[in-house]
């Protein structure tokens, strides 16, 4: 157990790319729990936030379009040190916004950001997956699912301190590009661009199939980070202390089974793994919103993070494996899909909230999940016979 995550963080190559995963979920965490406060703070409406919330995606939507140039321009290992920094920027500015416009300007540039983030860290894994000959995906995704259970952890923990959220950010952001700036020579090491297409375009084939799974997954994931602090204390009656936990339950579940999960997908197959994760992340939700119990919802909540947990990395992993599709197209195609479920999921979630319940809102992703399942049952790329072989040919200084 954790035999692979052990030589994971013995190699500072993927160590650094690890800690890249994780910086993204922590401050995420750390906005996930201001958010309550920024709503009263800015006098937002459910259905406001919603629609505020959704400059993140079209943030997305702006880095799918100048991706193919900026991966052109800049070496990936320049990128993911930098767009990291600035990733701390941009969150700084959000969670500490007083006016919604500047919220609306910070939530487009992480939106922006991340998807560049998410894009090139990925790219990496897989790089280093062909070089080493073991599976990283997993244990990667790991890393970011461990970096949202340590945010929210620390989020109540200020929240019970009455730490402004102004100051949680702050201290979080300097801290985690202190580390940044200690991983800096690995990070820049990788000197490599990668090859990109040069025009923004659709997914075809299986890959649709593989962008909505992770549409799902990730819209799933977005719904328990921006609307599970907001059920459970105006929905529930939780105090802001537990606002944060049904976020934590839910990345310290994704953790741990992320961490095993590079040693338990070549056992079970990736077809299984997809389709009973969907199906358990369905029943998650079911838990989580049929109850007026905060016990039975946080329990519910955590069952959503164990059930997504494998799928993404699976998903992540296909993409680059799939005939007549580059592995970066289909790696940027399966990432779209996936941080517009993300992005975009929890503003409807809100506009859903607003006319009707929070309860009804999150029970779309109920009936998402299931479809999931069926899509993953009929996907021809989804085999149980996993391998790591050298799938595609990089040129020596192509990523």
């Amino acid at each position: 157990m954790f035999t692979n995550t052990l030589l994971y963080l013995r190699h500072r190559s993927s160590l650094s790319i690890g800690y890249l995963f994780a910086v993204s979920s922590i401050l995420l965490g750390i906005w996930v729990a201001a958010i309550p406060q920024t709503k009263q703070r800015l006098g937002l409406t459910d259905a406001t936030l919603g629609l505020t919330l959704l400059l993140a995606p079209v943030g997305a939507l702006t880095g799918v379009a100048i991706a193919p140039w900026v991966f052109r321009k800049l070496k990936v290992g320049t990128w993911m040190f930098y767009g990291s920094l600035c990733y701390c920027l941009a969150y700084f500015i959000q969670v500490s916004a007083n006016h919604i416009l500047v919220l609306m300007g910070a939530l487009f540039a992480t939106g922006l950001i991340g998807f560049l983030n998410g894009v090139s860290s990925n790219a990496m894994v897989d790089k280093l997956e062909q070089q080493q000959q073991r599976r990283l995906m997993s244990t990667s995704h790991g890393m970011y699912s461990l970096g949202g259970g340590i945010s929210a952890g620390l989020a109540s923990l200020f929240y019970l301190l009455q730490v402004p959220a102004i100051w949680q950010i702050l201290l979080v952001a300097l801290a985690l590009a202190g580390g940044l700036f200690f991983l800096r020579n690995d990070l820049q090491a990788h000197q490599h661009r990668i090859d990109s297409e040069r025009s923004l375009s659709l997914p075809k084939g299986g890959v649709i199939g593989l962008s909505f799974i992770c549409f799902v997954s990730f819209m799933g994931e977005g719904c328990v980070a921006d609307w599970s602090a907001i059920y459970l204390r105006e929905s529930l009656g939780g105090s802001k202390a537990i606002a944060g936990i049904g976020f934590a339950g839910f990345s310290i579940a994704m953790a741990l089974s992320r961490f095993n999960g590079d040693t338990l997908i070549p056992k079970i197959g990736n077809k299984r793994v997809a389709i009973g994760g969907c199906l358990l992340a369905a029943l998650g939700y079911l838990l989580a919103i049929s109850f007026s119990s905060i016990a039975v919802s946080i329990a519910g909540f955590t069952l959503i993070g164990l059930g997504f947990s494998c799928v993404v990395p699976i998903l992540f992993s296909t993409a680059t494996k799939v005939p007549g599709v580059s592995a970066v197209s289909g790696l940027s195609a399966v990432a779209s899909g996936g941080l517009l479920g993300f992005l975009a999921g929890p503003s409807l979630i809100g506009i859903l909230a607003e006319k009707y319940t929070m309860a009804t809102g999150l029970s779309l992703v109920f009936f998402l999940a299931l479809i999931a399942a069926l899509v993953a049952w009929k996907n021809r790329y989804l085999v149980n016979t996993p391998t790591i072989g050298p799938t595609v040919n990089y040129p020596d200084q192509i990523l």
